[in-house]
């Protein structure tokens, strides 16, 4: 790397972070050499936040060295990182969205006078677009630019205040295929030229692979290696962040469920009956706005239909309105044929089982215990429910011990209250409530965001069993890389409407990205008729 780079090379040296008897970090050593893109991986909880934390004066060390330029530096605040020309764009948007992308340019400054001198300053931003890789539209409200452009805007945010280090917080995961190998294709040539050094946390394997030039990984709060990308693989970045040591029964089990019905994994036939369908459904926002627009499909017995799109493209009210928490407008939905307004009574009879987004808030009530969520489904029902109204607890709890062992729920404590346990337990307790039944339609959307990989293993591994168990699985997710290793096939939302469909196994990333986007092949609005969309049917 020539002296003359503009990238700055960051060192930490024996990082400790505790928070109360919590070890988040636990001697800690990373470098980051200048000019490289350096991947940051881990579990939930392997200490990534807290280090990162430290580097943009979030969250002072306990102990440790950073070294900056081959200098040691102390970061006690945000003010000290700008000052070193450390910078971070966060996994959501920062944006004043009433604002114009000047205006965000701005106030990203943070020492504006009182009287603004507008002519200077847009002949400086002119400068300043001209100058770099990409570019937006001065005067343009942020509000109307695409979430792609949005996550333009935070990176310019960064350049524009002279930021030579960026770290990047899962930076693509609101972005479509495209716009996530653009962003991170940028950051690559920026680096490549000396301009910048990136350290990107991020759960994606190709992201690491494509666009890194080195990757270290952390568990539990400790360093456990450091490499080249070209020197290593996935699966040995895998063994790393799950650890290999014989112990960790929670991975291996996770392994094994997902190995066994991988290789007892099937094609679903296509004379299956249908299990559910929508017809001509819309649904409206909490503005009064239409979220869902005549959107048509079917889902047949033994086969996982997943829904690819953009977040706030219409997913989020299509769910809530096929598990009763949102009225649907027009259309009409079934259930093997017999029409389904999604009542409880309706639900339980037809045998439809839901994990929500966000399972903590929208599927339990956080301050009841394991065993009483696992309850909610059927607690005025034998065997749970006798003499009138009596609720049997101990039946309650023998239910629940059962449930917990057989999807590996920790702690194992039925009476342990549901909100203190962690996102994948939480997870894997709603499903064992969900899934512990005859299941004739499961609904399921994003079911493993922001959860380690061991958890990611056992909750995909639970979705295939349900579905090779003849259950149709509706899978909404955000992550084409989760649609395309589980689904049979592949439908994309995109303002509200249902534009496209392909077999998950000749489905062409590049493609699925512009219907994403809203873009056909051609580049041209894509709005299919429904009868299009579930002819395969």
């Amino acid at each position: 790397m020539s002296t003359a780079t503009r990238a700055l090379g960051v060192e930490v040296i024996g990082a400790s972070k505790s928070f109360g008897s919590f070890r988040a970090l636990d001697d800690v050593s990373i470098r980051v050499a200048p000019g490289t893109v350096h991947a940051l991986l881990g579990e939930n909880g392997a200490g990534k936040s807290t280090l990162v934390k430290g580097l943009v004066g979030y969250g002072l060390l306990d102990h440790g060295t950073i070294v900056a330029d081959g200098r040691e530096v102390h970061i006690a605040s945000p003010r000290d990182a700008q000052a070193l020309g450390i910078g971070m764009v966060y996994q959501h948007f920062t944006l004043a969205a009433g604002l114009s992308v000047a205006e965000n340019l701005l106030l990203a400054r943070g020492n504006l006078s009182w009287k603004i001198d507008w002519a200077a300053e847009r002949e400086a931003l002119d400068a300043f677009m001209r100058r770099m890789p990409f570019h937006l539209e001065l005067d343009a409200p942020v509000s109307s630019l695409a979430a792609g452009e949005k996550q333009k805007l935070e990176i310019l945010k960064q350049l524009y205040l002279e930021q030579r280090f960026l770290i990047l917080d899962e930076p693509t995961s609101v972005l479509t295929p495209q716009e996530a190998d653009e962003v991170l294709g940028l950051m690559r040539t920026l680096a490549s030229r000396g301009d910048l050094t990136v350290l990107m946390i991020t759960h994606k394997f190709r992201e690491v692979m494509a666009y890194s030039d080195n990757v270290t990984v952390l568990r539990k709060g400790r360093f456990v290696g450091t490499c080249a990308v070209a020197d290593t693989d996935r699966d040995r970045l895998a063994a790393w962040i799950m650890g290999s040591d014989a112990s960790a029964q929670t991975r291996e089990g996770a392994a094994e469920v997902t190995d066994e019905f991988r290789l007892a994994r099937r094609p679903h036939s296509p004379d299956a009956p249908v299990r559910l369908s929508l017809s001509s459904l819309s649904v409206v926002d909490e503005r009064g706005h239409a979220a869902v627009r005549e959107a048509s499909l079917s889902v047949r017995a033994g086969e996982i239909l997943g829904l690819a799109g953009v977040s706030g493209n219409g997913q989020k009210e299509l769910i809530e309105a096929l598990v009763g928490q949102r009225k649907v407008q027009s259309g009409a939905m079934a259930v093997e044929g017999s029409p389904y307004a999604a009542t409880r009574a309706e639900m339980t009879h037809m045998s439809v089982f839901a994990l929500p987004e966000e399972p903590l808030r929208n599927a339990c009530v956080a301050g009841m215990s394991v065993a009483e969520n696992m309850a909610l489904r059927d607690f005025d029902r034998a065997p749970l429910r006798r003499g009138g109204w009596w609720l049997d607890r101990r039946a309650m709890r023998s239910r629940a011990e059962r449930l917990i062992a057989e999807f590996n729920v920790r702690p194992a404590l039925p009476e342990r209250a549901i909100g203190t346990l962690s996102g994948g337990n939480v997870q894997r307790a709603v499903l064992a409530r969900e899934l512990g039944h005859a299941v004739n339609v499961l609904i399921v959307a994003n079911p493993v965001f922001g959860l380690d990989f061991a958890s990611v293993a056992d909750i995909h591994a639970r979705i295939l069993a349900a579905r090779d168990a003849g259950a149709a699985v509706l899978l909404v997710s955000e992550d084409l890389d989760e649609l395309l290793e589980l689904a049979d096939r592949i439908v994309v939302m995109a303002e509200g409407r249902l534009v496209y469909e392909t077999a998950a196994s000749e489905a062409d990333r590049v493609v699925l990205g512009h219907h994403m986007a809203g873009h056909g092949d051609e580049g041209r609005p894509q709005t299919a008729e429904p009868a299009e969309l579930h002819a395969s049917a």
